[in-house]
């Protein structure tokens, strides 16, 4: 129970690598204010919680580009627990796999709103909450293969999670000195509901779970990491965890 009395923060949290996250939080003592769009999943969620730690979770379904939800979110917090411990700063948005050119304007847009603005607005929101614990953790869901590598009819998710990249690196840099880590997790193929999308032909067999990655994500939630700016990519560190860079 290493995460005893923390607070922790996950958004996306009623499917995937979110409610993997939130389960194994769960697991280590934290208490989840989980947020998600769908009230059942959060309930379903919920029931899963209880069961692994006997403690209910804290549920907000809201749509994570409701901005002003989640400034109300900040206050609702710093009124209850005066701190954040751990922000998984998880929902997303894949859209189209389609050329730039056939990319309908409502769809670029929710895609900054998701993928970029709505963790813009949880860091305006939590920054002073996190910086309030004594280890505070963020971790933000990249996808450095597509950012860091452009490939034709991916440009939109793309040219999001690059901007979120730079985003994210650059908060790190302005809280260097406190004692908050900020950093980035690119799971890669994880069998997700978003990945059946992106790749519908694949055989979801073979791919690793959420559960997979847990280890991955706790080691970055962990008040001993201390780490921080860094993109932890997941097939990198399961191939050599005990010489990974961190």
């Amino acid at each position: 129970m290493i995460l005893e009395g923390k607070v922790a923060v996950v958004t996306g949290a009623s499917r995937g690598i979110g409610k993997a996250t939130a389960l194994a939080l769960a697991k280590e003592g934290a208490h989840i204010i989980a947020v998600a769009r769908t009230i059942g999943a959060l309930e379903a969620l919920d029931d899963e919680i209880k069961a692994v730690s006997g403690n209910a979770a804290t549920l907000v379904p809201l749509d994570i580009t409701d901005f002003d939800a989640l400034d109300r979110l900040g206050g609702v917090i710093m009124e209850k627990y005066g701190k954040l411990d751990i922000l998984i700063a998880n929902a997303g948005f894949l859209a189209d796999i389609t050329p730039v050119s056939h990319l309908k304007p409502k769809t670029f847009d929710k895609l900054m709103n998701v993928n970029v603005t709505a963790n813009y607005r949880l860091i305006r929101s939590l920054d002073p909450l996190l910086r309030a614990a004594d280890h505070g953790r963020a971790v933000f869901m990249g996808s450095s293969n597509v950012a860091r590598n452009p490939r034709h009819f991916w440009g939109g998710y793309a040219t999001s999670k690059a901007a979120l990249e730079c985003l994210v690196k650059t908060y790190a840099q302005e809280i260097e000195r406190s004692n908050l880590r900020v950093n980035i997790l690119n799971p890669g193929p994880i069998r997700t509901a978003m990945r059946a999308k992106a790749a519908p032909g694949e055989d979801a067999s073979k791919l690793d779970t959420p559960e997979d990655l847990m280890p991955l994500m706790m080691q970055l939630c962990s008040p001993e990491f201390n780490d921080n700016g860094i993109v932890a990519d997941y097939k990198m560190w399961k191939e050599d965890k005990n010489n990974f860079f961190f």
